[in-house]
């Protein structure tokens, strides 16, 4: 059996990331956009998205990797601060590919933990 284990749960079917996009709440920045709702799971859940007005494939994977890692470095934050479960949708926009995770980092820790 692998060592393996996996940092995140993600969002996959597409009713769940319409649901969030429809009854969720929502961050704009001008990175991403964050849609979050609570859920009554275990497990925070993350989706991330990026459209290919983004650009060509390296780029869309680049602005979901750092958006993967900086929601990954953000989620101890968001357990620590809150008791609640979250799924979260982000929408890669047009500058992701061109930040670092710091950068996302510093606007979840800024713009999202304050709402939660």
């Amino acid at each position: 059996m692998s060592s393996y284990s996996k940092k995140y749960v993600s969002v996959r079917k597409n009713r769940e990331f319409q649901y969030l996009f429809k009854k969720g709440e929502s961050l704009v920045t001008y990175a991403f956009v964050c849609y979050y709702k609570s859920n009554k799971r275990r497990t925070s859940r993350v989706g991330i998205t990026a459209s290919k007005k983004i650009g060509n494939a390296v780029k869309r994977n680049r602005a979901r990797r750092i958006i993967r890692e900086a929601f990954r470095l953000v989620q101890p934050l968001i357990a620590d601060k809150t008791d609640k479960r979250y799924d979260f949708v982000f929408v890669a926009r047009g500058k992701t590919p061109e930040l670092d995770s710091k950068q996302i980092f510093e606007l979840l820790v800024k713009q999202l933990l304050p709402r939660l």
